[in-house]
């Protein structure tokens, strides 16, 4: 009799025949769709994600519930979306919930990817000293992390010697 392992435990593995299972299996299968974030700024965050490589893939205006959602997602990877949702009534900030965490992107050169945004005004809040990672912020403050595809890129300047600035 086949020894029973908790199902994270369970591996494909030909050497003890165990399959993975999963307690949700019944459920069906699940594809992510999105991640939704507030906007008070349309086309000011659709420019910072346009520097940072994605494209818009549709747009909803729902009059009556007074709101649009925007889908952006990168050239390729259009299974992976950022939603913005902007409420047309909303004038106030809104606030930076450090609980929302950040979005993550893989970039073929990171290096490429902060100096093109540089070049368009957005501020690196933790630049790639290491080759590897980067922080950014959107204009509404949602914190962007970029990460070198592959191994991390030879040290270089002016990343190497760049401080933090603000929060990330």
């Amino acid at each position: 009799m086949r020894q029973r392992l908790p199902w994270r435990l369970r591996r494909t593995d030909p050497g003890n025949g165990m399959e993975p299972r999963c307690p949700f299996s019944h459920m069906g299968a699940m594809k992510y769709l999105h991640t939704m974030i507030r906007v008070s700024d349309p086309d000011q965050t659709i420019r910072f994600f346009e520097l940072l490589g994605l494209r818009e893939l549709r747009r909803i205006d729902n009059e009556k519930g007074r709101f649009t959602l925007i889908f952006l997602a990168a050239p390729g990877d259009e299974d992976a979306q950022v939603e913005l949702t902007h409420n047309w009534d909303q004038s106030e900030p809104y606030s930076e919930g450090r609980n929302f965490g950040h979005l993550a992107y893989r970039v073929e050169n990171i290096y490429d990817s902060c100096r093109r945004l540089m070049q368009g005004g957005v501020t690196i809040n933790r630049p790639p000293r290491d080759g590897r990672m980067a922080f950014v912020r959107t204009p509404d403050n949602i914190s962007i992390e970029l990460l070198q595809e592959g191994e991390a890129l030879p040290r270089a300047e002016p990343w190497a010697s760049m401080e933090n600035s603000g929060t990330w």
